[in-house]
């Protein structure tokens, strides 16, 4: 085998490798011996047939699977010699006609196109200083939290039928929808509940029915958003003729010694003590969010290498199509400038950039994932889909690139914590609403509107962090998971009332 260098240009490499026709037929040869004794060909005994035959009859096809075996392995060995790590999966450009090269009469010859790992020293890691926001739960939090878990425990008793209705009742009702005097499919329906002002049904719709009574009869005139998912009905004005058949106002628990029973805790106190827990938990894990915010911003300003420029375009890909397509909730699609496309083309780089410098200090430190790190996680994700976990686990399985996008974000939140133990963590004391405090704004994070460059630049850079692996396309697991869990609500939900939100 012969390989000889053509291109060298900052990260990227091009060979030209050519396996002699006098090699590819030794291979040849060789697979023909290893198979003989258990071919089995009408004329001859079986083990008997010559090699010389099988050459004739079955030599293109082995002689194929010979060729993509010489070609993995050329390009393997050549990157191993000059001890080069390859950013992602090797291109490799075949001559048109392989019809000579199948025959035996003409040296394999190809090129490979590679851009390579870039060479850097990660920051001393102890020199690393860091505020950690901290936050505590106060009585009065706790008890609205406790008021919203008794709204929770609701039920509705019917009302008189004289009784109108109000904003937050349930009514039960039939409907029949039209457009233009026609009714269509999946308009109509019998005995559907409905809570006023839930949202549940078509903007507008909710609103008609306060102030209804028992067995009124109610024109419901309403318009389908235009980004309705059933096409022919988006944006379109329709009819719904309406019957109220009853009407339930709400009755929310007191928060007292039987709400705690009611769920499954020995007393209210116990109860409180858990809802506190649980609101701690979860401030912590926004103080985390923070630190690893704090910390990757730091990390990226302390490195400036080389990137691998086919890394860089498919995280830009990946995310231009997220933002042109809208989404990110409550957001129009951005426009087609070259401005927009360098403001997230530096995204982007700087998400390669944390890929590339997590995987560097996990692998210098032997972090690692185990096989019970990740089992468990495919056990939550598999959760998330009772009825069914078979298929997650199959698809899985049979999908490793899938199954790296499970645990990318484990090696990623491990690599975090050992770079916490090493850097200097100072705590601060905020109240609840500063630590919920977007750092891309000034008004808390939970009422805030979202921000597409902040959201895309805070979502994990180190899903990249096996750095031998290809780039999974966008193909991932999460759509198959979401098509099978639109499959499953679908079968829930009545016909009518999907033709009505």
């Amino acid at each position: 085998m012969q390989v000889t260098e053509t291109v060298s240009n900052g990260l990227s490499r091009e060979f030209k490798i050519v396996i002699g026709a006098d090699e590819l037929d030794q291979r040849l040869m060789q697979r023909l011996n290893e198979v003989q004794a258990q071919v089995q060909m009408k004329g001859f005994r079986p083990g008997k047939v010559p090699v010389a035959h099988l050459k004739k009859t079955h030599g293109k096809g082995v002689m194929s699977e010979i060729i993509q075996e010489a070609i993995s392995g050329g390009m393997q060995e050549a990157l191993q010699e000059r001890d080069m790590r390859p950013a992602m999966q090797p291109n490799v450009d075949l001559p048109e006609n392989i019809e000579p090269i199948l025959e035996g009469k003409s040296d394999l010859e190809f090129t490979m196109a590679v851009e390579l790992m870039p060479d850097f020293e990660p920051m001393d890691l102890s020199a690393l200083d860091l505020e950690r926001e901290i936050a505590g739960v106060t009585d009065a939090e706790a008890d609205k939290a406790l008021e919203e878990i008794a709204k929770q425990q609701r039920v509705y008793k019917d009302r008189d039928d004289s009784a109108k209705s109000q904003m937050d009742d349930q009514v039960v009702i039939d409907f029949v929808g039209s457009i233009d005097g026609e009714e269509f499919e999946g308009g109509s329906g019998k005995g559907v509940p409905l809570v006023l002002g839930s949202n549940q049904f078509i903007p507008g719709f909710e609103e008609q029915l306060v102030g209804a009574k028992v067995g009124d009869e109610i024109d419901v005139k309403v318009s389908f958003p235009e980004t309705y998912q059933v096409e022919e009905l988006a944006g379109k004005p329709a009819l719904f003729k309406t019957t109220v058949r009853k009407v339930s106002e709400p009755s929310t628990p007191e928060v007292n010694e039987d709400l705690a029973k009611q769920l499954g805790m020995e007393s209210l106190e116990d109860l409180r003590t858990a809802v506190k827990a649980r609101l701690l938990h979860d401030l912590a894990d926004v103080s985390r969010a923070k630190l690893k915010r704090q910390l990757l911003d730091k990390l990226d300003e302390a490195h400036d290498f080389d990137l691998p420029p086919g890394m860089v375009e498919a995280e830009f890909d990946q995310i231009w199509q997220q933002v042109t397509s809208g989404n990110f909730a409550d957001e129009e699609p951005v426009e087609d400038t070259e401005e927009e496309r360098a403001e997230y083309r530096t995204i982007a780089e700087r998400r390669v950039r944390l890929g590339l410098l997590l995987a560097e200090i996990g692998t210098r430190n032997n972090i690692v994932v185990s096989q019970d790190e990740l089992g468990r996680a495919l056990q939550e994700q598999a959760r998330q889909y009772p009825g069914q976990e078979r298929q997650i686990y199959e698809f899985y399985q049979k999908n490793p690139g899938a199954l790296e996008q499970i645990r990318a974000p484990i090696f990623e939140d491990k690599v975090v914590d050992y770079i916490f133990e090493m850097a200097t963590v100072t705590d601060r004391k905020v109240t609840r609403e500063e630590l919920e405090r977007d750092p891309d704004d000034e008004t808390p994070a939970k009422e805030a509107a979202p921000k597409k460059k902040a959201a895309a630049k805070k979502k994990p850079a180190e899903k990249k962090a096996a750095p031998k692996k290809k780039a999974e396309p966008k193909k991932k697991a999460a759509e198959k998971k979401t098509t099978a869990k639109k499959k499953t609500a679908a079968k829930k939900k009545t016909t009518a009332k999907k033709a009505a939100k």
